[in-house]
């Protein structure tokens, strides 16, 4: 017998639970053979693993339900637990599909033509680099598609890591050891998954090792299987760091590199990593290569501006 505690964050149990526990007791009556126990925030399942991780499954997708539509009545526990047609399978990519709704209810999906794109190579290739200036949503993007794939069941784990480059600060002047003299370089990777997932369970999946940030250099030596891998910032990897990396592939994996190959921190262009493997492999079967462009660029308006300027100075400069 396993047992497991879910948590409701920042939603209030009536509204799931119903009034009298209308609609709790028809939770707990789809699930006969788990013993399932509701305190305020907090439920408490007992059962079989293979049980609790269904039941898990669907009652994350009855809060995603909740939050998207603010309500909940008994058909809808019908239809969200007996119907798998109501699962979330993205195969066209479409606009109006949701990959996963945010912790606050939001839903996060591809909102420009690229980023459909990229949605869809995902689901057809085994590994997928995307280029593009700040701001077009590479990592972000591809960090839901591998909290989806987890969610889903699809894959055990999800795997983070960035290059640690200094870019302007010495990193033996930080305070802290290893791990928290690179915390900034991965800090963005947090921002990403704290969007997505809550903080306790988030927490959780991170000392269970779910979910694993780390610095490019870590990698070495391993074989990441039965996982979504993500290297950010890629234009910051040597080749040597790169083939590495892309040689860690093990079974049931899928690998997502993002860069952007005009914000290169090595001494020079050539030493990129990326720079080279964009070119090395292209028409290779299972490998898809993506560029985003300021098109895509899903932050403040002026990003686009800021993003055009600076381009244009460089084709100036190139034209000298």
């Amino acid at each position: 017998m396993s047992e497991k505690i879910l948590y409701l964050e920042d939603i209030d149990p009536v509204n799931i639970y119903g009034s009298n526990n209308s609609l709790l007791n028809k939770i707990i009556g789809s699930f006969p053979k788990l013993k399932i126990i509701a305190r305020g925030s907090e439920i408490k399942v007992i059962g079989e693993e293979s049980l609790i991780a269904e039941f898990e499954e669907k009652f994350e997708r009855l809060i995603e339900f909740y939050l998207k539509y603010n309500r909940l009545e008994e058909a809808d526990i019908d239809t969200l637990f007996f119907d798998s047609a109501m699962q979330v399978h993205i195969k066209n990519g479409d606009l109006d599909e949701v990959l996963i709704f945010g912790n606050r209810g939001q839903p996060i999906k591809a909102r420009t033509v690229n980023q459909i794109k990229l949605v869809k190579e995902f689901f057809l290739n085994d590994l997928v680099i995307v280029i593009g200036p700040a701001g077009t949503g590479k990592t972000y993007l591809a960090i839901a598609m591998a909290v989806r794939a987890l969610r889903n069941k699809e894959v055990e784990k999800i795997i983070l890591t960035r290059p640690a480059v200094e870019a302007g600060e010495h990193l033996g002047f930080l305070p802290g050891d290893v791990m928290e003299k690179l915390e900034p370089y991965l800090q963005p990777l947090y921002d990403a998954l704290k969007d997505m997932i809550t903080a306790k369970k988030l927490a959780a999946y991170i000392d269970n090792e779910i979910i694993q940030i780390a610095p490019l250099a870590y990698m070495r030596g391993r074989t990441l299987e039965n996982a979504v891998v993500i290297l950010d910032e890629a234009q910051n990897s040597t080749v040597n760091q790169l083939k590495m990396f892309l040689t860690r592939m093990g079974q049931s994996s899928k690998f997502i590199v993002t860069g952007d190959i005009t914000q290169i921190d090595l001494p020079g262009k050539s030493d990129s990593g990326l720079w080279q493997a964009v070119n090395l492999l292209k028409g290779i079967d299972g490998i898809s290569i993506l560029e985003f462009d300021e098109h895509d660029i899903v932050r403040h308006k002026l990003v686009k501006s800021i993003v055009r300027a600076y381009d244009e100075k460089e084709r100036q400069k190139g034209n000298q």
